[in-house]
């Protein structure tokens, strides 16, 4: 998908979620699923390994969420950097999507000036392009998602251009729709939505719980991947009503019709991201 798309897509989504019809999930909740397929990986259950281990020390970490980065799989994995990482130029085989979870990140163009995104931006990456990874803070963790592997680092002798163009959206670029302005939201929730990207019959998107929000979210598609990008939730599995609590960087999925019960107990609000090949519905 090209810049100019991408960006139409943003900008204009609370339009077309009001006017079109789009496909979404029922409004009213099953009582029940026979044999959910709910699954969740706490972000303490993470395994991580270098990245890059020819750099020592100074390599970015990876920790594997779903997939396998150095498969053919789809894969989302968190990346870690230390303060004042900076990479060489370089280039990847495969286009990825990435959100910032925790510090400041900057990717661009090697003669680029910084520009620092902060936590909750998103920011795409084509495959061939030369780019620079750089960071700072204390703590700085991006997810970084991929559509098939294995991902792989090369030199810029073998750029090359797919036709595709990098995308930066800073946190305060993001457009947040409520339940007036998309039917992903029932009417009675006070949860928002921005939808960020839509390509190979999948949709990124990022989901807004604010304090105190107590629901589900329904999907049904048979690729649902969600990844706690600020805050904390509770999460009920279905299958023996266990609360788990995902903090930041913790996961939730599934691979049927499923519902994700949800509560934010906290005084301040919790941003998902999504990725699917169904619908959505917040209530």
């Amino acid at each position: 998908m090209n810049t100019k798309k991408l960006l139409l897509l943003i900008l204009i989504s609370g339009i077309v979620s009001c006017s079109k019809p789009v496909k979404k999930a029922e409004n009213k909740s099953p009582k029940k699923i026979e044999n959910p397929t709910n699954k969740v990986l706490l972000s303490s259950e993470i395994v991580w390994e270098k990245l890059n281990p020819a750099r020592g020390d100074q390599s970015p970490q990876a920790g594997t969420i779903w997939g396998d980065r150095k498969g053919n799989v789809a894969t989302g994995f968190l990346a870690k950097f230390v303060d004042g990482f900076s990479s060489p130029p370089h280039i990847h085989n495969v286009t990825y999507r990435a959100v910032v979870i925790k510090g400041l990140v900057h990717n661009d163009d090697p003669a680029a000036a910084n520009m620092w995104m902060k936590p909750g931006s998103f920011w795409t990456q084509p495959e061939g392009e030369s780019h620079i990874t750089s960071a700072k803070g204390t703590e700085n963790i991006a997810l970084v998602e991929i559509n098939h592997g294995p991902y792989l680092v090369k030199p810029i002798s073998e750029a090359s251009d797919n036709g595709e163009r990098p995308v930066n959206i800073d946190v305060s670029n993001i457009v947040w729709l409520n339940n007036k302005k998309t039917n992903y939201v029932a009417s009675n929730s006070n949860a928002e939505i921005s939808f960020l990207l839509e390509d190979n019959g999948l949709q990124s998107l990022f989901i807004k719980l604010p304090k105190e929000f107590k629901g589900e979210i329904l999907t049904n598609g048979s690729v649902l991947h969600s990844v706690v990008i600020k805050g904390e939730i509770n999460y009920t599995m279905p299958q023996n009503n266990e609360i788990k609590v995902l903090d930041t960087g913790s996961y939730f999925g599934a691979t049927d019709k499923a519902i994700h019960t949800v509560s934010n107990n906290s005084n301040s609000e919790v941003i998902l991201y999504l990725r699917t090949n169904g619908a959505v519905m917040v209530k």
